[in-house]
Order: C-alpha cells, then sequence, then structure tokens
C-alpha cells in the first residue's frame, strides 16, 4: 500500500533497531484519511471471505478496525485491555504480552459479541512477535468462531509474528512490511 509506506517513511520515527514510532498517523494522533483508504483495502483483500465481524485490541487498533468494519459494513468488536465494572461476567478472557509496552495484558470480549458460526476478521496496527493476534484468535476459536483473517497495518517483518501465524495456518495481510530498522533507517520488505 504505497500511500501507507509513503507515510512510514515520511513521518516514522525509527528509535531503535526494534522500534518504529508511528504516533503522528496511527496510534496517537491519527490520519482519518490514510485509516479510511486501510479499511478500503483490507475489505478489497477480504472481499471473499463473508467477514461479519471485525475484531481488534484496543486502543492503537481501534482506528483500522473501526474503518474497515465501516466499508464492510459490519460490526468492529476490540478487546479491553481496562477491567470494567461492566464486563464481569459472560466474558472471554486471554493473556496478551505486549511488545512495545513491554508487559502482560489480560484480554477481555464478551460472549454475547462473537458466536459459533460468525466469520471474523482479526485487524491490529502492529505485527511483531504475534502475541496479540494469538490471543485475540484465541478468542475468536473459545467462541466456536472462525478467524478467516488478519489484517496488520505494519508488520516487523524481522520478527518472527508473521511467520508464526501463518504457520499455525491463519492468513495474515500486511499493508506495510519492514525488513530492518536498522542504523535508523526503514527498509521495505
Amino acid at each position: 500500500m504505497q500511500l501507507l509506506q509513503n507515510k512510514v517513511k515520511e513521518e516514522g520515527i525509527v528509535l531503535s533497531g526494534q522500534v518504529l514510532k508511528v504516533d503522528s498517523f496511527l496510534n496517537h494522533q491519527m490520519d482519518p484519511v490514510l485509516m479510511k483508504e486501510v479499511g478500503k483495502e483490507f475489505t478489497r483483500l477480504f472481499k471473499e471471505a463473508k467477514v461479519n465481524r471485525v475484531l481488534t485490541i484496543e486502543s492503537s487498533g481501534i482506528a483500522p478496525g473501526i474503518m474497515t468494519a465501516l466499508e464492510m459494513e459490519v460490526p468492529l468488536i476490540f478487546a479491553r485491555k481496562q477491567k470494567s465494572l461492566t464486563l464481569r461476567e459472560d466474558i472471554f478472557v486471554e493473556k496478551v504480552y505486549s511488545f512495545t509496552k513491554q508487559e502482560t495484558n489480560e484480554i477481555t470480549v464478551a460472549k454475547k459479541f462473537i458466536k459459533p458460526g460468525d466469520k471474523v476478521l482479526i485487524v491490529d496496527d502492529f505485527l511483531a512477535n504475534g502475541e496479540a493476534a494469538f490471543g485475540l484468535a484465541r478468542i475468536v476459536e473459545q467462541a466456536g468462531a472462525e478467524v478467516v483473517g488478519i489484517g496488520i497495518v505494519i508488520e516487523k517483518a524481522f520478527q518472527p509474528g508473521g511467520r508464526l501465524l501463518a504457520e499455525a495456518g491463519y492468513r495474515v495481510e500486511s499493508l506495510v512490511r519492514i525488513a530492518s530498522l536498522e542504523d535508523g533507517v526503514v527498509t521495505f520488505a
């Protein structure tokens, strides 16, 4: 996706050989025009999958997730990281380790939002080691639903997440794949 690749080149900041900061357009301030195009592209890529739910994780996955759900005309569900007084029972719970934040979170989704037979597209902002995607997939599978694909805005292809998800049998579509962040330079795969 050339528009996204250009945005990464122009505004992405390499913090280390492992970390790319994209807070000016994806996960702090958001570029709504870019997010709309992200939603269109995921819709194009998964048009044959008969998606009836989009699932993401708060908070950085919400923008690409909602725009994808809007284009597909299906609900967006986001897994919560924070405990909620209104979400205490009848929930799916999984533990997910965040590479960026270096912490483990319990994520939750109310059981009423994912049912057996649902065809769920998982959407997230970054793919590094695959922990968030695997956690979301486990929730979908606990519900008796099907993960029809995983849409990733930016994949750090030098980390194992994409390979591990593919080896586990998931279809992964990444809009931008980064081969390296070495020497402060973004190199695309």
